[in-house]
């Protein structure tokens, strides 16, 4: 994938809708770009957090740990960015994410990310924006999870 299509890819995320295509142009150059073989593991719950990943190509699926083992969250596909709680709030990976078949992502270190949440402000209302979904729906699974539960 050349830069310019990483660039276009970026400018259909909602969160660097509105980013200058210059500064997309750096995101693109200064960010990793790794290739994930099917079961292979983007990241672990509990490791630190030093980057988050936009999934370029591919689907992933959230785990997360419980006691009969982990369990599966949510899928990620195209244009999707997973990892960015983890660093904005500097605690340990919530989740793992494990690619469900071969998956391409761009790594954007913390550095990065923070210095594009400082440049466009707008970055962080659509992280904020994001967050309030994904709590939104969590919060919905576990109103349906107890209700399940009550009607036993």
């Amino acid at each position: 994938m050349s830069l310019k299509e990483e660039v276009d890819l970026l400018r259909n995320i909602p969160l660097f809708a509105k980013v200058d295509p210059s500064k997309l142009k750096l995101l693109a150059f200064a960010s990793d770009r790794l290739t994930f073989a099917a079961g292979q593991e983007l990241f672990r719950q509990g490791d630190p957090a030093d980057a988050a990943y936009i999934i370029i190509d591919g689907d992933a699926e959230v785990l997360v740990d419980a006691p009969g083992g982990p369990v599966g969250v949510a899928q990620l596909g195209k244009n999707d960015i997973v990892g960015e709680i983890a660093i904005l709030c500097d605690v340990p990976r919530t989740a793992t994410v494990k690619a469900l078949g071969a998956v391409t992502a761009l790594v954007v270190s913390k550095d990065l990310f923070f210095q594009m949440v400082s440049e466009y402000p707008q970055i962080g209302v659509e992280v904020m924006r994001e967050l309030a979904r994904r709590l939104e729906r969590t919060t919905a699974q576990l109103r349906e999870a107890v209700s399940a539960r009550a009607g036993k």
